[in-house]
């Protein structure tokens, strides 16, 4: 895998960048992303490739299960700090959540058990116990699709309790978006004011709206 990462990056050196050379020239003098994309680790997610943006166009917060702890949740981690600079630092305009299929930290979460040996996946999921709450009391016939969607609309919960992002949206200056990834079709479901998820496709475009 080194030597593939290596050689990644001679075809990138060689071919990519000088094709963009100007993009990153710019880019050098600073960054101005109007979106925050919080998704998981998982390596099967390439936001970049999904939304079909460049550089400079997100800024990324991944981890396991797309978490964000609650607003005085101590200590203070590498999410809360970079929200902070997302929304106070850079202005973004808007927040995706982006939960996906065959999710392992929501499987893990449902099977406690299965985590046995991976105490600190165990105690970061700590920050889902409200996803699972709910699932829980809401028995699905496809749990594990319960548990991806009802995450997201807990951690859109969780950015609303940090003041910062609660006041800006509110002032209608910064949108929450909440969306689910499906590896095997490409779609991209959005949470709906009434709580369901739908086809981002099915959205109009800019040029149709």
């Amino acid at each position: 895998m080194t030597q593939r990462l290596a050689d990644g990056v001679r075809t990138f050196r060689a071919v990519e960048f000088p094709r963009r050379r100007r993009q990153f020239k710019a880019l050098a003098s600073g960054q101005s992303p109007d979106t925050l994309f919080v998704t998981c680790s998982d390596s099967r997610i390439d936001p970049s490739l999904v939304t079909q943006t460049d550089p400079g166009d997100l800024f990324v917060i991944r981890n396991a299960g797309n978490l964000i702890p609650r607003f005085g949740s101590e200590p203070v981690g590498g999410e809360a700090a970079t929200l902070e600079y997302a929304v106070l630092g850079l202005g973004v305009k808007d927040i995706v959540i982006c939960g996906h299929s065959h999710c392992g930290a929501m499987a893990g979460l449902l099977a406690p058990d299965s985590l046995l040996g991976l105490p600190q996946v165990s105690a970061w999921l700590r920050h889902a116990r409200t996803t699972l709450e709910r699932v829980s009391a809401a028995p699905s016939d496809a749990p594990g699709e319960a548990a991806i969607e009802t995450n997201v609309v807990v951690q859109l919960e969780s950015l609303r309790s940090y003041p910062f992002v609660a006041l800006r949206e509110v002032r209608g200056d910064l949108t929450l978006h909440g969306w689910v990834y499906d590896f095997e079709t490409g779609e991209v479901l959005e949470l709906q004011p009434d709580g369901t998820f739908a086809s981002l496709s099915d959205r109009p475009s800019i040029g149709n709206a």
